[in-house]
């Protein structure tokens, strides 16, 4: 570990000091209450100035991002965030807004939030959306919510089940369960589409609707929607879309065209606004015309959601236009498919054929294990690449394969870039046909190698004096 690898507080020295404040000349407040009032020191780390420069910049330059390097995180859609965008946002008119001024005084907010609207059900063909929801997972809730009052606006209150494929995100059956509702899981073929004559028997009077992505989580086209969207109808339940795939089918296909009744868009995944690192987000809820009075007439988030997520998505669509929108997931599909192609002869591809946006692996054909050393596992490929400069895909996910790698490339990336990964991703495999120890105990370059990430979650150290 280099000595500026450090944190803080391992660098602090007693008697070390980076400021100097003057003399207070005030009294103790007698406002503060003896109980409140400190009795100790505080406790921070004693360092110099140049110190805690040099700590947060070093902190600064070990960030991975879109804008530093390939992000193939699969199901999480991590393009460039065009900076056009960011000055669309900055712009002064929109940046100082305050959510309480009057209406008369934000007529172009209202305005944005009016088009955006128009914009995202003409992408997707839903009838209305609702901008409020500031994450998917919370759309989610909200398009849940929006089912449920739709079967009790009409008395139908036994309808209390919602159907889940079992290669869905797992948010959904999360979602579900906080909005009351119990989860129905169905099986999923061979093929990865979902099994129709087992969803058959499960759609009872009970049911309020089924949670589906199409493309689903294996990056496969659900070709037998029509016939489930049909199903599920007859049966008097209503067909949730959760937009975390809907990069590939823009300008293509639209959801409401394929029967769906409800749906939540990720704008930080689809439309390109920043993504990661806790947020923000946002994740507006579309419904059906049948559904328009069912939208909350509460806000389900504070005041209009998250305006300067839901500006840069606006631009975004604005800079593209009809035609390249619909580019967008068609190079999408082609880059995830250049991918998969390459490495299927290194990589264990569980089902063939043409992708969309993603593809899963199911780990290494050759691990390299022998009577003496075990093989290299998905985890393994995923820290060796942090060594080659490279973000890891997701890892154990879906759920349905057991050495899942789960590969998204997006359009934004050259085929230089892909090429570059393509390379590794091989270099790797024969590593770890050759010498699996290599990936055992990778990554071999970083600040950190293999945390406890259980404990780190579980019991995470966030003061100074619970480190000493």
């Amino acid at each position: 570990m280099k000595y500026y690898d450090k944190l803080i507080f391992e660098l602090s020295k007693e008697g070390r000091c980076g400021y100097s404040l003057p003399q207070n000349k005030f009294p103790a407040s007698p406002e503060v209450p003896l109980q409140l009032r400190r009795e100790a020191p505080l406790g921070l780390p004693e360092v110099s100035e140049p110190d805690v420069v040099r700590h947060y910049t070093n902190l600064s330059q070990m960030n991975f991002g879109v804008d530093t390097g390939f992000y193939p995180l699969g199901s999480c859609t991590m393009k460039y965030n065009p900076k056009i965008n960011e000055e669309m946002a900055a712009l002064q008119g929109f940046a100082g807004l305050h959510p309480l001024m009057h209406a008369g005084l934000v007529k172009g907010a209202l305005k944005v939030y009016q088009e955006m609207n128009k914009a995202l059900a003409a992408i997707t063909g839903m009838y209305t959306f609702t901008l409020d929801p500031c994450a998917g997972a919370h759309g989610e809730l909200t398009g849940l919510m929006i089912m449920r009052t739709y079967h009790m606006q009409r008395g139908d209150f036994k309808r209390t089940k919602v159907i889940v494929p079992d290669s869905a995100h797992g948010t959904n059956p999360a979602s579900a369960a906080v909005c009351g509702l119990e989860v129905v899981e169905v099986k999923s073929l061979e093929n990865g589409r979902i099994d129709v004559e087992a969803l058959k028997p499960l759609l009872t009077d009970e049911v309020a609707g089924i949670m589906m992505t199409n493309p689903n989580t294996l990056g496969l086209f659900e070709t037998e929607i029509k016939t489930i969207a049909k199903l599920v109808h007859e049966a008097g339940g209503l067909l949730y879309y959760d937009g975390a795939n809907m990069n590939p089918l823009m300008g293509v296909v639209r959801p409401g065209d394929m029967g769906f009744d409800i749906m939540h868009l990720n704008l930080h995944k689809t439309f390109s606004t920043p993504h990661g690192g806790g947020g923000p987000g946002s994740g507006p809820v579309g419904v059906a015309k049948h559904l328009e009075d069912c939208i909350p007439d509460l806000r389900v988030s504070g005041f209009h959601g998250n305006f300067g997520v839901i500006l840069r998505a606006y631009a975004y669509i604005l800079s593209l236009g009809k035609d390249h929108l619909k580019k967008v997931g068609q190079y999408a599909v082609l880059s995830a498919n250049y991918i998969k192609e390459c490495l299927k002869d290194k990589y264990k591809l569980p089902i063939e054929g043409v992708c969309k946006h993603e593809f899963v692996f199911d780990g290494l054909i050759h691990d390299g294990a022998h009577d003496d050393v075990p093989g290299a596992t998905t985890l393994d490929v995923a820290k060796r690449l942090l060594d080659y400069g490279f973000h890891a895909p997701t890892i154990y996910f879906p759920l349905l394969f057991h050495q899942a790698l789960m590969i998204e490339p997006t359009e934004t990336e050259s085929k230089e870039t892909l090429d570059a990964f393509i390379g590794v991703m091989r270099k790797i495999a024969d590593e770890a046909a050759q010498d699996p120890m290599i990936l055992h105990e990778a990554p071999h370059n970083t600040p950190i190698s293999r945390p406890d990430e259980t404990t780190a979650a579980r019991n995470p150290i966030l003061k100074y004096q619970d480190a000493q």
